[in-house]
């Protein structure tokens, strides 16, 4: 059964899986939110899905639970690094969707790392 944008967007949990250098595959849940035609995640400036995604943009994406076990199919897209202001955009419409949960997780994360130190990215479905 194949997800949709639409799906994916509504969805608490995505699993976003990224590819090492050697092909292998390493999953990872996360938040998501719609972003326009595409889907927009967020993370520590730092972490190894970061690293991947700037050395291979192929992602796979679908419905996962909060620890990470598929609720369907993954299907491919292409993910971008986000400036400062995608980042911004990604930071509120995790409030808007996350609610407090989300406002808590963005205060400790920037009294934590700045605001420099999470990126916003874009997942854009084949």
């Amino acid at each position: 059964m194949s997800v949709t944008r639409e799906e994916l967007g509504k969805a608490r949990y995505a699993l976003v899986t990224t590819f090492r250098r050697d092909g292998r595959e390493v999953a990872t849940p996360v938040w998501v939110v719609p972003d326009g035609d595409a889907l927009a995640i967020w993370s520590y400036v730092g972490a190894g899905k970061v690293k991947r995604i700037r050395r291979n943009p192929a992602v796979l994406i679908g419905v996962c639970d909060v620890r990470g076990r598929p609720l369907g199919d993954q299907i491919p897209g292409r993910a971008a690094i986000f400036d400062a202001d995608g980042t911004a955009r990604v930071r509120d419409a995790l409030r808007k969707k996350y609610g407090i949960q989300a406002r808590l997780t963005l205060l400790v994360s920037r009294l934590r790392r700045g605001l420099a130190g999470t990126v916003g990215i874009g997942v854009v479905l084949d």
